[in-house]
């Protein structure tokens, strides 16, 4: 199974910058471990800036059904929003991410391994659990799982019309997060410094 921890307060608070932000929780996972309480402590502060249009709580965001029905009752509010903040794994995000294709979407968590069995979705999205989460700066596609080298600095030379030169199936995952990202109008983000991937998350969570 997996571990869900909260991301630093400021780094989420830094995110809504004083927007609308419309918030996702998932607690399917939570008998393993999900951070609810911190959870719920930080939306009641944002809800209490008056910066929230709506909220959705369920089980499993990686349950395309459900999820569509929950997000589709739910729309008005969600078009109020500037982001959707979503408190899940990393399946739940890009979930959400891929479904509300023009808004911008945030992983409010880090998703951390836990050794066994790693539970089931009927989806292809896939989270490494890498325990730093990049999807709030490439547009909710996972450059570790979408790309075949897992690059987090941008797409290789051997890319070509688009396909991936290790698997020519494959979309290239980098030119997938551009054309994200200039939908949603967020280029500027891939000015940023690369986030360098600390690999010491995985094995501190282990233990």
């Amino acid at each position: 199974m997996l571990i869900t921890g909260l991301k630093e307060k400021e780094t989420l608070l830094s995110l809504t910058g004083g927007r609308k932000v419309f918030i996702i929780n998932c607690h399917g996972c939570r008998e393993v471990h999900f951070p609810e309480k911190e959870a719920e402590e930080l939306q009641k502060e944002l809800q209490a800036s008056g910066n929230v249009t709506g909220s959705i709580t369920t089980e499993y965001v990686c349950n395309p059904e459900n999820m569509k029905l929950n997000l589709e009752r739910n729309m008005d509010k969600i078009e109020a929003a500037d982001a959707v903040f979503v408190f899940s794994c990393g399946v739940g995000v890009q979930t959400i991410s891929e479904y509300l294709e023009n808004k911008t979407v945030y992983a409010a968590c880090d998703t951390y391994p836990l050794p066994g069995f790693q539970g089931v979705t009927p989806l292809e999205y896939d989270c490494d659990q890498c325990g730093e989460c990049y999807l709030n700066l490439t547009g909710g596609i996972c450059p570790i799982t979408a790309c075949s080298k897992s690059l987090v600095n941008g797409q290789c030379g051997g890319s070509k019309n688009g396909k991936c030169e290790v698997d020519s199936e494959m979309e290239c995952g980098w030119e997938r997060i551009y054309r994200r990202l200039a939908q949603i109008g967020r280029l500027d983000v891939l000015k940023c410094p690369t986030q360098v991937r600390n690999f010491a998350t995985d094995k501190e969570a282990a233990e």
